[in-house]
């Protein structure tokens, strides 16, 4: 099948990789997954700047491409958690049958999971679908930044969902510059 129009149905994999620092110049070694997800939307949005004189626009100035984001995931990973809200990384104790995981978010934790400003670190966030037409699609946004509530609720005969939006803005890494980055593959790849 060669690569024609990409028409993504299924959700696939959803992996979130935090960067290192808070200036977002370096990704982990490792992704964490987001579990049973469900939602992975993005919306491209950017602020201009109107310059008005006598009664007319002049011109229009736009302040840089971003997208904001949404992220849906059934149940609850500590890990997955963590990259979006920032907080402790999660310590397991005991041993089997016995273990314990325990997540800890202090007032002013970042993410590097000692006490800091509060400042969740930025994270790049990939989604693949796989395409009714073959192969898969897949979406990236890098530097993620979670900017509002991330709800969930235990309820009874309903499922826990994990929720976050956010806004992606302008790669500092590699590939400098980036906000987004679309990819289709005409053989699907799993995201590493």
């Amino acid at each position: 099948m060669a690569l024609g129009t990409s028409l993504p149905f299924g959700m696939r994999q959803v992996r979130l990789t935090p960067y290192t620092d808070a200036s977002a110049t370096a990704l982990a070694a490792s992704s964490v997954p987001l579990p049973n997800s469900q939602v992975f939307s993005f919306t491209e949005t950017e602020d201009f700047e109107d310059l008005r004189g006598d009664d007319q626009l002049q011109t229009s100035h736009g302040k840089g491409a971003q997208i904001d984001w949404e992220l849906t995931g059934g149940g609850i990973s500590l890990e997955a958690y963590r990259v979006l809200a920032g907080g402790t990384a999660p310590v397991t104790t005991g041993s089997t049958p016995n273990q314990v995981k325990t997540f800890t978010k202090y007032i002013n934790d970042d993410a590097t999971g000692t006490p800091g400003d509060g400042t969740r670190l930025p994270f790049k966030a990939e989604g693949r679908a796989v395409s009714d037409s073959g192969g898969d699609f897949h979406a990236i946004v890098y530097r993620c930044k979670t900017t509002g509530d991330i709800p969930g609720s235990f309820e009874d005969g309903k499922f826990m969902l994990t929720n976050a939006k956010g806004t992606g803005y302008a790669s500092i890494a590699a590939p400098v510059g980036a906000v987004y980055r679309f990819v289709q593959n005409e053989t699907p790849v799993v995201i590493a």
